[in-house]
């Protein structure tokens, strides 16, 4: 019996999950940490694109600016992020490098377990077992409940990826004492006690997970919870029922039922107790997963019994079934020998013929599609049927072209190996893509560069000109005088010297009439004249003091903003200096760069042609392959069908009658 662990539920975001976790984490230690401010425009620009899953604009921003040290607010979180991403393109080695230097030190105790966690898995599904191994090991008790099981559950895969059989028992086990343990955990240490070799204690606890039965939870959906000892426990109140972790749904609850009956009635058979074989088989549903080989093995389970009769019904069912499925093969040759076997030699022989024209339809098919995926299309339909904007870890290959025998190869697309494959193939199309791109932006920097220089040309004569003409010296001259004045007028406290202009005519008019008056003689009426422009110019003067003080303060104030007004100045006609010495060196730089950057990006773009051409290659040999080993069977069918016409033959010569004609007498 062919046993496998699971790591559980279907395959998530393992990079996102991780960055966003890291990023949630890193801030602070508490379970919900506060919202923190992004302070490095940069840093948030890398991060708006990864939030838009365009994660190979956001890896390339965010080295870009941590070369030129623009995120150092953020230089930790950075480097998480930076990791994250290199495990999200399967770079495990680099990042695994990031997160031993960083997270160890500087990183809350909550995401470095997140870090090594999903480090191991992605490192255990490119199959690097003991890199893996290494890396889940590094996990301590920091991780949230709804990744303990499946970090368990991967611990246990790979002690059974290297034969190690009771220490996964011994893993799993332990899993399972928690009350609240998933039904893998269960089923996974089933397994690993049949393969350790406590086949009894393994086949019990497969039998209970065989026999359970979901709970209903709410419409269209159940929970199955099994208690300590395997049996259906009642369903808890509702806020423990949504934490309990071993919650599944009806369907996949149903299909891991199904696997546990079935992987029991094949042992049960290899065993030779047919009677225990096909109680476990008639568990199964006739409509699920393992549904083929159950009416499989159900036939086999009532030809051990003595009963073939028996067997025509789940063979019959199984016969006009997609025939991409092994079990639908065998069961096609299994249905004439059934037959054969009741003395309807007749239809037997039909049978086995109608196997053998369809077997050889069939191989004719594989060849087809052989020959359509070498020759590129299925290749190029994939691509078309799983668009994607940039390349990624995150994305999945789930929808299948149109192709004769696309149910053959399904399996083998949900391989890791193949989609790992794919995803290679895929990546290297966008890296041709983007290095013709760039190749083409090239020659358009290029031609800015060249407009850029023509304009510094032809405007650079012109500023010159405005700015040799701009009369900062006189304005300095000028300013320096009115700084003259106003300290003057402060050392004297006078409030004469920043009078303004109407109170400056006001004074000359009365210095005009004093002097009149000087000359009029004694008259009495000059005399009260005189005394109203002594009691006018005292009123003036009492106005000049009182304005002394904030006149003073806005002279200041203006000087201020004169002296910075030229400095500005000043600094605007150096800038201009500097530029027309920097300017033309700037312009060589750019031109160097695109020089050097030119020839580099035109010999990378043929190797990576030769290496996609190698990978859609690989690509495609992975899914002949997979119909090349149903061509074989189909070859070791088509012989057993041969061979058993023949033997049909041979029965009815050694009787005297050509095969059929004792079919009325014998007919089931």
């Amino acid at each position: 019996m062919r046993a496998r662990l699971f790591i559980g539920k279907q395959a998530r975001h393992i990079g996102t999950a991780l960055i966003v976790s890291a990023l949630a984490a890193s801030a602070a230690v508490a379970a919900d940490p506060p919202l923190r401010k992004i302070e490095d425009p940069h840093y948030g620009d890398s991060l708006f694109h990864f939030y838009q899953d365009r994660y190979f604009s956001s890896i390339t921003t965010l080295m870009v600016s941590q070369h030129f040290e623009r995120v150092q607010h953020h230089a930790d979180e950075a480097e998480v992020l930076r990791g994250g991403l290199l495990l999200s393109y399967g770079l495990h080695r680099e990042a695994g490098d990031i997160f031993a230097g960083l997270i160890e030190t500087t990183t809350a105790a909550t995401v470095r377990d997140r870090a090594w966690y999903f480090l191991a898995k992605i490192r255990y599904q490119r199959g690097f077992l003991a890199e893996a191994e290494e890396a889940v090991d590094r996990v301590q008790n920091h991780l949230p409940r709804e990744l303990e099981e499946d970090r368990g559950l991967l611990k246990a895969n790979l002690l059974m990826a290297r034969a190690d059989y009771a220490g996964a028992a011994k893993v799993l086990n332990t899993m399972t004492r928690s009350p609240g343990a998933g039904l893998y955990a269960r089923y996974n240490l089933g397994v690993a006690l049949i393969r350790s070799g406590d086949a009894e204690r393994g086949s019990e606890l497969l039998d209970k997970l065989g026999r359970a039965e979901p709970l209903k939870d709410e419409p269209g959906r159940a929970i199955a919870v099994l208690d300590e000892m395997g049996r259906p426990r009642a369903v808890a109140e509702e806020s423990d029922r949504e934490r309990r972790p071993g919650a599944l749904s009806t369907e996949e609850f149903q299909s891991l039922r199904d696997k546990a009956n079935v992987a029991l009635g094949f042992a049960a058979l290899q065993d030779n107790v047919p009677e225990k074989a096909r109680v476990y088989l008639e568990r199964v549903r006739l409509t699920g997963a393992q549904s083929n080989k159950a009416l499989l093995g159900f036939g086999w389970a009532a030809d051990g019994m003595k009963d073939v009769k028996l067997a025509l019904a789940p063979w019959s069912e199984l016969a006009e079934r997609d025939s991409s499925d092994p079990a639908v093969l065998e069961a096609r040759i299994a249905l004439p020998y059934a037959f054969a076997e009741l003395g309807a030699y007749g239809q037997a022989l039909d049978r086995y013929n109608d196997a053998i024209g369809a077997f050889e339809r069939e191989n004719k098919g594989l060849d087809e599609s052989i020959a359509s995926i070498r020759s590129g299309q299925f290749i190029a339909a994939l691509m078309t049927r799983n668009p994607g904007e940039e390349m990624g870890w995150f994305w999945t290959l789930d929808q299948l072209p149109d192709l004769q025998h696309k149910g053959n190869l399904a399996p083998v697309l949900a391989k890791h190996e193949f989609q790992e494959a794919f995803k290679n193939y895929r990546d290297l199309q966008f890296l041709a893509k983007n290095l013709n791109d760039w190749f083409e932006k090239l020659g358009i920097f290029d031609d800015m560069l060249v407009n850029r220089r023509q304009a510094y040309a032809e405007r650079l004569p012109k500023i010159l000109a405005r700015a040799s003409d701009s009369g900062l010296d006189a304005l300095q001259q000028r300013s320096d005088a009115l700084a003259a004045d106003v300290a003057q007028a402060e050392t004297d406290a006078d409030g004469v010297g920043l009078a303004d202009t109407r109170q400056r005519e006001q004074l000359a008019r009365l210095a005009d009439v004093r002097s009149t008056l000087q000359q009029a003689g004694s008259d009495p009426d000059v005399a009260a004249k005189r005394d109203r422009a002594r009691l006018v110019g005292g009123a003036l003067t009492w106005q000049l003091t009182q304005d002394y003080p904030a006149r003073l303060w806005e002279a200041k104030k203006a000087l201020v903003t004169i002296s910075d007004g030229l400095a500005e100045a000043r600094h605007h006609v150096a800038a201009l200096a500097q530029a027309q010495r920097d300017e033309p060196a700037r312009f060589e730089a750019f031109a160097a760069r695109i020089k050097e950057l030119s020839p580099r990006i035109q010999a990378l773009i043929p190797r990576v042609a030769t290496l996609a051409a190698e990978q859609q290659q690989a690509v495609q040999e992975l899914a002949v392959a997979e119909l090349t080993r149903q061509k074989e069977r189909l070859a070791e069918y088509t012989t057993q069908a041969r061979f058993a016409v023949a033997q049909l033959y041979d029965r009815a010569n050694v009787v005297g009658q050509t095969p059929g004609t004792a079919d009325h007498a014998n007919k089931p």
